[in-house]
């Protein structure tokens, strides 16, 4: 794998799904490697980029998870801990999404902590773009963790992409990012916007500008979403698709912003790509997926709209 374009993903507790489900007269079992991180690796290797990916893995899920993880095609770097992996399983049969089981795996040790940061340094430093996930569960990993790794790998050269929320997003603010993309969901969750309106949104994203990002993002689920870019403010405008899962798009848009950028694109060809990944994300039914081909016819139909701030 070339270092030139590749893109590293941390992604500290990835995790087995199984999903149940029940298209026509029988039912189907999936099983797939999972985890925010995971679905962006997947989305960034669809895009054509390079995927080295760092994660930690144990007990009999991380047996399962390992050659899953590689089947992706991703280049797989762990670090072997001492208890499980986490995992779910999901009932898909009526087309809702019922939780069976949620087994989020055990908080990593001290241990654990500096070898999974080292392995991801080192990868990050020898990678153009990192990308900072979070866990499914705030107790396995600590929010500083992502404040140490922007600001070391940003500090040596490497553009740092997060997509976080809550603690995390403080913590890798603190770090400086070069990008972070967030949910609306989660602005109002921190407490960070007011409203969902589009002008509360946009103060929000000049107070992560503020803090510590270098641009941001942040989606709007079926509303066009807003970015930050260099100081200047857009409206994201995508074009009409139907909705098959609305999961993941937030994902496959970060996905894309990294992959663009680790090929040395320009920022706004990267969240154009980066909508258009998500745009495409819905229409299908596994996360983190899409054809090339389909997102590039998507780019040219992706404006941004440039705002003017009352």
């Amino acid at each position: 794998m070339s270092d030139d374009d590749r893109v590293m993903v941390f992604a500290p507790a990835p995790m087995l799904t199984v999903t149940i489900e029940q298209p026509a007269d029988h039912l189907e079992i999936h099983v797939h490697p999972g985890g925010q991180g995971v679905w962006q690796a997947r989305m960034v290797i669809c895009l054509g980029v390079p995927v080295v990916l760092c994660v930690t893995l144990g007990g009999e899920l991380g047996e399962v998870l390992e050659p899953l993880i590689r089947a992706e095609g991703v280049d797989l770097r762990a670090v072997r801990r001492d208890s499980t992996s986490g995992g779910y399983v999901h009932d898909r049969r009526d087309g809702s999404r019922e939780e069976i089981a949620d087994v989020p795996g055990q908080p990593l040790s001290r241990h654990e902590l500096d070898e999974v940061y080292d392995l991801a340094l080192a990868e990050g430093l020898r990678s153009p773009v990192s990308v900072l996930s979070g866990p499914s569960d705030p107790s396995i990993v600590p929010p500083d963790i992502y404040r140490r790794l922007a600001a070391d790998l940003g500090t040596n050269g490497s553009r740092v992409v997060a997509d976080l929320s809550g603690d995390y997003l403080a913590a890798v603010l603190a770090g400086r990012p070069a990008f972070v993309k967030v949910s609306h969901e989660e602005l109002l969750d921190d407490g960070r916007a007011e409203t969902d309106s589009e002008e509360a949104l946009l103060d929000a994203l000049i107070k992560l500008c503020a803090d510590g990002a270098g641009s941001a993002l942040v989606s709007r689920a079926n509303q066009p979403a807003l970015a930050l870019l260099d100081g200047t403010a857009y409206r994201v405008q995508l074009p009409k698709l139907e909705t098959a899962d609305p999961r993941g798009a937030g994902d496959s848009m970060t996905a894309g912003v990294a992959a663009v950028l680790a090929r040395g694109g320009d920022l706004a060809t990267a969240v154009r790509t980066g909508a258009a990944a998500g745009a495409l994300n819905v229409t299908r039914h596994g996360l983190g997926t899409g054809r090339a081909d389909a997102i590039h016819s998507l780019v040219d139909r992706v404006w941004l709209e440039p705002l003017e701030r009352s």
